[in-house]
């Protein structure tokens, strides 16, 4: 038996949130079973925990697109009981259980094998958010955007995403200016790397097609306005990685900063990515990041806390990355 965190659909439509003992049996099919040590609070776990979202595609549901932990037993050559292994995406947490449970069983296809360089709980101070503020990274660069170039913005700063954006950014060179509606957190993301850092206000809209050129790259986790003011204020030739939704899903800018500045606007699927790319993200990971500074972005809870940190986490009282501890 093991514990774990189950959302019901009620005869009303409503969410019920509770905890649950299940047994291997209870599982839904894969080919590999996880003892699963930890996870972490992402967004998209905060609004299917909390039903403020339509995240859950199929109830019931263990919540949790993220886990970390050491294989029981496996029907596949690539993973054998004992390896190291974390999971991020893949549906895990809205169609298929995730998780937030003692005990995951998923497709080996699914599964990273874990960098010698991190614990599995490192590897969830990491998370989804920054493998996929890593993927951030990479498609900047692969734009054309180096340190020379000038500074690059990341939005949502003080969030999961966002501080890890900054640690990466400013470990590879770049003058990196962070955004967030807490500027009462700017000593600790000046201790991340930001040399600058400027309140949401800065991207107020103005209802201008084009604004002052003054960055030259972008990390955004919000939408909406934010994204389009950014848009509308990087410099020729620079981009712009999308990464979130917090703001909004609507985009209103116009065409004026793709055909007049050239400006690129790159999307970014973590949840999808192919094994290679998710490889190539969480090598780079262990090589960029510095493991004692991860310590200072990270608070922890257990599983009976879960539906208040998911409270906490949508109304912006999480600094940084909250984990979850699974199992002792």
């Amino acid at each position: 038996m093991f514990d774990a965190m189950m959302i019901e659909r009620l005869n009303d439509g409503r969410q019920h949130v509770s905890l649950r003992q299940l047994e291997d049996s209870q599982l839904p099919q894969g080919d590999v079973l996880v003892g699963v040590e930890w996870s972490t609070l992402n967004y998209k776990d905060a609004l299917a925990i909390t039903g403020r979202g339509p995240i859950v595609k199929s109830f019931p549901m263990i919540p949790g697109i993220d886990f970390a932990g050491t294989v029981l037993s496996s029907d596949t050559p690539a993973f054998k009981p004992g390896d190291k292994v974390l999971l991020n995406g893949w549906g895990v947490g809205e169609r298929h259980w995730g998780g937030f449970a003692g005990h995951a069983r998923v497709s080996g296809e699914w599964l990273t094998p874990l960098p010698e360089a991190f614990t599995t709980r490192e590897a969830m101070i990491i998370g989804t958010a920054g493998y996929t503020a890593m993927l951030c990274v990479m498609a900047l660069e692969r734009a054309g955007l180096v340190p020379s170039r000038g500074p690059i913005v990341v939005t949502g700063a003080s969030g999961g995403v966002g501080c890890v954006a900054v640690m990466l950014l400013a470990r590879l060179g770049y003058e990196v200016v962070a955004i967030t509606g807490r500027t009462q957190e700017k000593e600790w993301l000046q201790g991340l790397g930001a040399r600058e850092v400027l309140g949401r206000e800065t991207l107020a809209p103005t209802g201008k097609p084009l604004e002052k050129a003054r960055w030259a790259g972008g990390i955004d986790v919000a939408g909406g306005q934010v994204l389009a003011t950014l848009c509308a204020s990087i410099t020729h030739r620079g981009a712009v990685a999308a990464c979130g939704l917090a703001a909004g899903m609507d985009l209103p800018l116009t065409v004026a900063p793709f055909i007049l500045r050239g400006i690129s606007l790159m999307g970014i699927d973590s949840v999808m990515c192919p094994p290679s790319e998710r490889t190539e993200a969480w090598a780079l990971l262990a090589e960029l990041l510095d493991v004692r500074q991860l310590e200072t972005v990270v608070s922890e809870c257990r599983l009976p806390d879960v539906v208040r940190a998911a409270d906490d986490l949508l109304a912006g009282r999480i600094r940084g990355r909250r984990i979850v501890r699974v199992t002792e």
